[in-house]
């Protein structure tokens, strides 16, 4: 317990210096940032050599925080939570309190409401979203274990978190749900 949360401490410090970390996450290995921090948003895609037309998914911690970010949470979210069997990343319009840089273009971004506890404890150290996209440069596979995360990734984040790196369990990427404007779910990604 006391490593991990060093590795808390260790990551928060880098995130509130506007830092970018390589770290785990409840699917892939990702890469990561405050999400309200701009110029590390665009650290990210530097880092991703991704379009920055491409959106990024953001970690948060529960519905409260949501409703910070976004301007409307349909009524039966909560349901939805419950139903699903997986990671699940939703897509919601009417994106608030955020940089640019994290919008799409249609006005909506992506959340992923975290049940890992290492991502948990984190953001609710930071108090705001975290960033996270998969640790591999764009178009490549995504790494499903530390071990398959590219050395041109570790060089070129700042902080590389020291925790759940020995697991070889293959993870995935999150199912990707849009929430349309009625309140339904649009499955992006299974």
């Amino acid at each position: 317990m006391k490593h991990f949360l060093k590795e808390v401490q260790a990551a928060e410090e880098e995130l509130l210096l506007g830092n970018v970390i390589l770290y785990p996450t409840d699917t892939v290995w990702g890469i990561g940032c405050d999400a309200e921090n701009a110029e590390a948003v665009k650290k990210i895609y530097k880092i991703k050599e991704r379009e920055e037309s491409k959106s990024l998914i953001m970690l948060m911690t529960d519905i409260d925080m949501l409703r910070h970010y976004v301007k409307e949470v349909p009524v039966n979210f909560e349901e939805m939570l419950k139903q699903q069997d997986k990671p699940t990343t939703y897509v919601f319009s009417g994106a608030q309190n955020l940089p640019k840089e994290l919008i799409a273009s249609d006005g909506s971004i992506a959340v992923r409401l975290v049940e890992d506890e290492f991502c948990h404890r984190l953001i609710r150290q930071i108090e705001r979203p975290l960033v996270s996209t998969s640790a591999n440069i764009s178009n490549e596979p995504s790494p499903k274990t530390f071990s398959q995360v590219s050395d041109k990734i570790k060089e070129r984040v700042d902080y590389v978190v020291q925790w759940r790196q020995d697991e070889e369990n293959e993870a995935s990427p999150s199912r990707i749900i849009r929430i349309t404007a009625d309140g339904k779910q649009e499955v992006l990604r299974d």
